[in-house]
């Protein structure tokens, strides 16, 4: 008859752990056992890298001499964690960690499987002759990437844990040469106060780190572009990055930042010149043409030479409304085909929105519920909005251009000159982390940093 042995018993810990994590199936509570050496695993089956599991703790246990020999394996592991409670243990378990029991000693190892750490191509910021890898969803990867961009002896990582139900880490990346303590010290508490129960990417951190619950104008960037993370680590801000978001955090930013593309970086002096002016125009010409357009037909005609006041009241002949409901009616329409154009599957938003813009522009034109001149107003609008290189930005602007036309409505070209100078006003008093959100470079950008020269 076969002598089976019995097996030994977990540890008390062991068992206490696994009946506060029942019944979850994916608990899994093994012994491994040869002859009189016995060690005991505890992890969650769907988060542990089970080919790591394997070659890194289960077959070293059968193929060293001893368990002693097994221990000193474990304990030079370089993904060895801190065993500091009973609860860091059941919270590094649900992120993929192994609890390891031998010679009533207890390690905690890292063998989580990542399933996000392919990188991505740009989607947001794309450029022709920039690089084309962004970020992945893996915040060491993430990391990885950033070494490599930027190879510093300065450059500091440090990683935080959110206090959420996700408590996913924060990495908070700066140069040590080139940052501002005061900017990074802010940072660093207004994360440690982050009290809300769920931060799933970096643009919903954002959110909370803003510092007021009702703000208009972004004051921390969100980009994907790694690129975009060097030059600002170098220009002395702070980056911060979520784990499982493809996308991180600039600290803090001015208003002329939203206005770079990466792409300015890597051309000629005099095409990059030429773009930002164009951006600008572009700026302007969103903010103001739909109010301006209010405050001289409906207020001040005769601004414009008599030929075109002519014109413009000529295609204005049957349309039945002031011509402020004209422009709101036409910017709703144009907002609503913007957002179909982004919530549609690629396949068939271009599509939708250009058949939808060019029919019903044309039947509304023909029914005389908007004129000629507001076709084209709208559709230089729609064009200009889209040169602003970050998204934040352009929806903030979006939103501006209906303050504007409010105050014009109700006010005439006074109230349009009050309503610029207002939002302007807002700007120059706004702040991002302790600096100025309209300042404005007049020296080299390190200088007006306080950069420290090499």
């Amino acid at each position: 008859m076969t002598n089976i042995k019995e097996k030994p018993d977990p540890p008390k810990l062991m068992d206490e752990l696994k009946s506060q994590m029942d019944p979850s199936f994916d608990v899994m509570l093994i012994p491994l056992q040869l002859e009189a050496e016995a060690a005991f695993l505890l992890y969650l089956k769907t988060t542990v890298d089970g080919d790591k599991l394997q070659n890194v703790i289960i077959k070293p246990f059968f193929e060293m001499q001893s368990a002693q020999h097994y221990r000193a394996y474990i304990q030079s592991s370089p993904d060895i964690i801190e065993i500091k409670s009973d609860e860091k243990i059941l919270l590094e378990l649900t992120k993929g960690s192994v609890l390891i029991a031998v010679q009533h000693q207890f390690f905690l190892v890292d063998v989580k499987k990542v399933n996000s750490s392919s990188v991505q191509q740009t989607l947001m910021e794309p450029t022709v002759y920039g690089p084309q890898q962004a970020l992945s969803e893996d915040i060491l990867t993430n990391l990885n990437i950033i070494r490599h961009r930027y190879k510093e002896p300065s450059l500091k990582i440090e990683i935080l844990e959110l206090k959420d139900k996700t408590h996913s880490d924060i990495a908070i990346i700066y140069d040590d040469q080139t940052v501002k303590p005061a900017i990074l010290k802010t940072i660093r508490k207004r994360i440690k106060e982050l009290d809300v129960p769920l931060i799933q990417s970096a643009g919903e951190l954002q959110l909370y780190l803003n510092g007021k619950k009702f703000t208009l104008f972004p004051t921390l960037m969100l980009t994907e572009r790694p690129d975009r993370i060097c030059y600002n680590l170098d220009a002395g801000k702070v980056i911060l990055m979520v784990d499982g978001s493809p996308h991180a955090l600039i600290a803090p930013v001015v208003f002329f930042d939203f206005m770079v593309s990466m792409e300015d970086n890597y051309h000629l002096f005099w095409i990059t010149s030429f773009t930002l002016i164009l951006r600008y125009f572009g700026l302007i010409t969103c903010l103001v043409l739909p109010a301006l357009y209010v405050a001289i037909i409906s207020y001040n005609p005769d601004i414009f030479r008599t030929e075109l006041a002519l014109t413009v009241a000529g295609s204005r002949i049957g349309v039945p409304y002031p011509s402020f409901i004209e422009v709101l009616f036409m910017l709703i329409f144009m907002e609503l085909l913007t957002e179909a154009s982004i919530r549609l599957p690629k396949a068939i938003s271009a599509t939708a929105t250009t058949v939808g813009g060019l029919i019903l522009g044309t039947a509304a034109t023909e029914a005389a519920l908007t004129s000629n001149i507001m076709i084209i107003i709208v559709s230089a609008v729609a064009i200009s909005s889209f040169v602003i290189p970050i998204n934040e930005m352009s929806f903030s602007i979006r939103f501006c251009r209906y303050i504007l036309l409010a105050f014009t409505t109700f006010f005439g070209t006074v109230g349009f000159i009050l309503g610029f100078l207002g939002i302007l006003m807002f700007l120059i008093n706004k702040e991002s982390f302790g600096e100025p959100y309209l300042k404005m470079y007049w020296k080299s950008r390190r200088s007006e940093k306080g950069v420290k020269s090499e």
